[in-house]
């Protein structure tokens, strides 16, 4: 028996939440002793394949034939399910990102397998099964116990400490007997340059309604260059046409999980609330005392932003160059 980790990657390189599934694997391994297998499809290079061998991943397998490299959630259940069956897995692992969320319920169907989704935490158990996971939003947690023989998870970010665990690697190309048959066709890929991908910042900073007008965010931007950190914004920002939809983060928007997110002026709705929950640390910066988001905080700011700002980024600039 194996366990499998679906690996994610963007224009060839790994993403930061396919080796967090590869490091919770890991941590299932340790308690079962079952090597980690990480299926990678698209044009990544041996080198960075092997990224993932740092965090436990003992074999790779590369699909690199153009036809697969379509992102259908159907030709991708097929792929990983022939995978499955090759290697005698028995657990097998997504990130809780878009393509995670497509593909797991099918391959869960598709192999009979129980599902636990929007896992946040390494099992409470592991015979059987018992995972802790998010429903309602964010406002509850449950306990899920898996009793069929193979289980698909698809994993909250920062639901394991990502730590390296090096092994040898055998990074293997595999050329699939299924046919794709894709629905699907990629005719041409925009890539964003020049910003940080929200959903891989370890930093994000984030205005709301309580920054009156699209003209006041330059604090805003200048706080997350000296951080080094995304910038985003709540709903009612982009809906008003202040910021871009790409900057949007909530339940409606890009769910994120960063180790730190500031919010300024944003009175913490629970459809924002449900996309940074994960957030290792939360700031809240709001001069409303009775805000919701100071419930969810970690840390605290009462005042107006446009006083707390540049005190900040003073502070921030000075402790960079101490």
């Amino acid at each position: 028996m194996s366990i499998i980790v679906f690996s994610e990657n963007r224009i060839g390189k790994i993403k930061k939440q396919s080796l967090e599934a590869v490091a919770y694997a890991t941590y299932i391994s340790k308690n079962n002793s079952k090597p980690v297998i990480a299926i990678s499809v698209g044009n990544v290079n041996n080198d960075e394949l092997a990224v993932l061998a740092k965090y436990g991943a003992s074999k790779i397998i590369s699909i690199t034939d153009s036809n697969w490299q379509n992102h259908d959630s159907q030709a991708y259940t097929k792929l990983i399910a022939e995978i499955v069956e090759k290697e005698s897995a028995d657990t097998i692992i997504f990130s809780h990102s878009n393509m995670g969320k497509a593909i797991a319920p099918r391959l869960s169907v598709r192999l009979k397998a129980g599902l636990a989704s929007n896992v946040l935490a390494l099992p409470l158990s592991y015979s059987p099964y018992v995972f802790k996971r998010k429903s309602y939003n964010g406002n509850a947690f449950q306990q899920m116990k898996i009793k069929s023989q193979k289980c698909v998870i698809t994993i909250n970010p920062n639901s394991c400490d990502l730590v390296e665990s090096p092994v040898s690697v055998n990074i293997t190309d595999f050329t699939p007997t299924t046919v794709a048959n894709a629905a699907t066709k990629v005719e041409n890929i925009d890539l964003i340059t020049g910003k940080i991908l929200l959903t891989e910042a370890s930093v994000v900073v984030s205005g709301g309604r309580g920054l009156k007008s699209s003209d006041n965010w330059k604090p805003l931007e200048e706080l997350a260059e000296v951080l080094g950190a995304g910038l985003a914004c709540s709903r009612p920002v982009s809906d008003e046409g202040w910021r871009s939809h790409e900057e949007h983060v909530g339940q409606t928007g890009k769910i994120i999980a960063p180790d730190l997110y500031f919010a300024v002026g944003i009175s913490g709705a629970i459809q924002h609330i449900g996309g940074i929950s994960g957030s290792k640390v939360i700031v809240a910066i709001n001069k409303d005392k009775d805000a919701p988001i100071f419930s969810y905080a970690n840390y605290g700011i009462l005042g107006d932003a446009f006083d707390v700002l540049p005190k900040l980024i003073e502070s921030v600039k000075k402790f960079k160059s101490a």
